[in-house]
């Protein structure tokens, strides 16, 4: 039997015999645990969440870490190309140049009176091979593909395989680029995502989510080069 005190007012909790509870404090104790379990419910979505955002975010940073790497090998190959065949082109330039100056000392000596006619054929001949060598070595396309600019060893094929090389190599930098940028990003997100679960922040959250998707595009372009940067 509840007791009451002399001021009129209900018995607490603790002076109920047996700390007995009435359905008022029931139904407020059973109202705060319901809060508490839905506060932990939402923790654990939101935990949840960011772990998935955390996981798709690392596997695109593997993505572009791989395009990343090919990327990088593009630009090597491609200079070593380069470079090999503008050396190709210069040692083509100094033949070309040699016969050059062959063709015009045969025809200095072909203005001497005294030659015979057997020796002027001669000459004639000789120069006539290296006016054809000269003709040749400026353009000389591969007989299989003759209308493939970069098959071929004439000085305009050479020239045309180095100028590919180069923009292979220009290409292979600016996908570069993106995806080095794409990193920065990326580690950044996933950084702040951390962050965000530790400390249950929804706007770290956000701001990890932003730089993941910025980071996402800047990948998707140094495969594609949909767009050029900025800078």
């Amino acid at each position: 039997m509840l007791d009451f005190g002399r001021g009129g007012g209900e018995a607490t909790r603790e002076n109920r015999p047996g700390g007995e509870m009435d359905s008022g404090d029931a139904a407020d104790l059973i109202s705060e645990l319901a809060e508490e379990k839905a506060e932990h419910a939402d923790a654990d979505r939101f935990r949840s969440r960011a772990a998935l955002l955390i996981a798709m975010l690392a596997a695109i940073l593997a993505i572009g870490g791989m395009g990343g790497g090919n990327a990088t090998d593009d630009m090597i190959a491609s200079n070593i190309g380069a470079s090999d065949t503008w050396a190709f082109f210069q040692a083509k330039n100094i033949r070309q140049t040699a016969y050059e100056i062959a063709a015009e000392d045969i025809e200095t000596a072909l203005l001497a009176e005294d030659l015979s006619a057997a020796e002027r054929q001669r000459l004639e001949d000789r120069k006539a091979a290296y006016v054809a060598t000269v003709a040749r070595y400026d353009n000389e396309p591969d007989p299989a593909a003759p209308d493939d600019p970069l098959r071929g060893e004439g000085k305009k094929q050479i020239s045309a395989r180095a100028q590919n090389f180069e923009a292979q190599f220009e290409a292979a930098s600016r996908r570069d680029n993106n995806f080095d940028l794409a990193e920065v990003c990326l580690q950044l997100a996933l950084v702040l995502g951390s962050v965000a679960i530790l400390a249950l922040n929804r706007p770290v959250l956000i701001a990890s989510a932003v730089l993941g998707g910025l980071g996402t595009l800047l990948t998707l372009n140094g495969f594609l080069l949909l767009a050029p940067l900025p800078f």
